[in-house]
């Protein structure tokens, strides 16, 4: 358990550190500015609420000695409530500090690319990406983010083997990063006469989207080949060279796209998924060098995870993460996830909360 009084001496001592920084004329000039005024701002914050913190402990300090000396019972009973408002006080102080202490996600405020591929199941997995790409994008629309199609492979029913989004809009990809893992469907599939129950799972994978100065790929070690599309895309796509793959060669990342009639629009929508694959891999691969119980696991969101069931015959939808479950599964399809997000986001911060350091918030900046 955090003993957040134990820390300020070091949060004292980093926010004097980071004001000596804040005077420094190189610093000022300097491509480092922006981030260490950011952190001076929220230490700040910080060593504010630590110093109330304190001062209400010594209340508390106040109170009890008190108690232990007077008989007069109508002064006790004004200090029993003192002392309530002040040990409110003080859990109150303790969580706003705790919550200003988690390290914060860059990556949570981007875009986000969202992937959904058919697993187990064959032509169900496939229709019920469909159903899953439709939730998403409804969810989108009620967020205000916008939606681009990267890639896309329908099948002859309706449904996609394989189907690639961005989603754009500010914390797009800190919202739904929740969604990567497995998702499991039990229903009576349209093509099953017998009305039995089917189960089969899809995948989905969401990234943040990786902008140019995230990631450096040699454009030397891409392989770009350019074909005829075999998709819809309109006549001009079908008679001409516009679908795009790229092989990053080094990874074998494969990425094609073939959604648009225009190379150029195809080739532009490639690399930004060839990006932001290729910085997953790379995170991935550094992930496995932590800690496992520090990388947490509602965040993690394993493509090779069942975090979810969508039971139709019962109108139950259940994270597996959480043990949340509603029996409102037509909403949910509809895009209604906000309330799932949420809980997810709670039990995030409260495992955060559980597993704080505070040398990563006071470390070198």
């Amino acid at each position: 358990m955090l003993d957040i009084l134990k820390e300020a001496p070091k949060i004292r001592e980093e926010y004097e550190n980071l004001e000596e920084k804040m005077k420094n004329p190189d610093v000022i000039e300097g491509n480092k500015y922006q981030e260490i005024s950011q952190k001076y701002s929220k230490i700040k914050d910080i060593l504010h609420l630590t110093e109330e913190l304190e001062e209400v402990t010594r209340r508390i300090e106040e109170n009890e000695e008190m108690l232990e000396t007077e008989d007069d019972e109508e002064m006790i009973e004004l200090i029993h409530e003192e002392l309530d408002e002040n040990r409110e006080e003080k859990a109150r102080l303790e969580e706003k500090i705790k919550k200003l202490l988690i390290p914060e996600s860059e990556e949570d405020r981007k875009n986000a690319i969202l992937e959904i591929r058919s697993g187990a199941g064959g032509d169900e997995s496939a229709l019920f990406a469909g159903d899953l790409l439709r939730l998403y994008r409804r969810y989108a629309e009620k967020k205000g983010y916008g939606v681009e199609t990267l890639e896309n492979r329908p099948t002859s029913i309706g449904g996609f083997t394989l189907v690639s989004i961005a989603i754009e809009g500010e914390d797009a990809f800190g919202k739904l990063k929740y969604e990567s893992g497995v998702h499991r469907v039990q229903r009576v599939p349209e093509t099953e006469s017998s009305g039995r129950i089917h189960t089969s799972t899809t995948t989905v994978a969401v990234l943040p989207e990786a902008e140019e100065i995230d990631v450096e790929i040699d454009s030397n070690e891409v392989r770009v080949d350019t074909f005829r599309s075999s998709g819809p895309g309109g006549q001009h796509a079908n008679v001409t060279d516009s679908a795009v793959r790229l092989t990053h060669e080094p990874s074998g990342i494969v990425v094609t796209c073939q959604d648009e009639s225009s190379q150029h629009k195809n080739r532009k929508k490639a690399w930004r998924v060839l990006r932001s694959r290729y910085k997953e891999k790379i995170e991935e691969a550094r992930a496995e060098e932590r800690d496992s119980k520090r990388r947490g696991q509602i965040g993690q969101g394993q493509r090779s995870e069942k975090i979810r069931t969508y039971n139709f015959p019962q109108n139950r939808v259940t994270d597996h993460r959480i043990n949340y479950t509603t029996h409102n599964l037509e909403a949910i399809m509809e895009g209604e996830i906000e309330e799932l997000i949420t809980a997810l986001e709670e039990a995030e911060e409260k495992e955060k909360l559980e597993n704080l350091d505070v040398s990563e918030l006071l470390g070198s900046t």
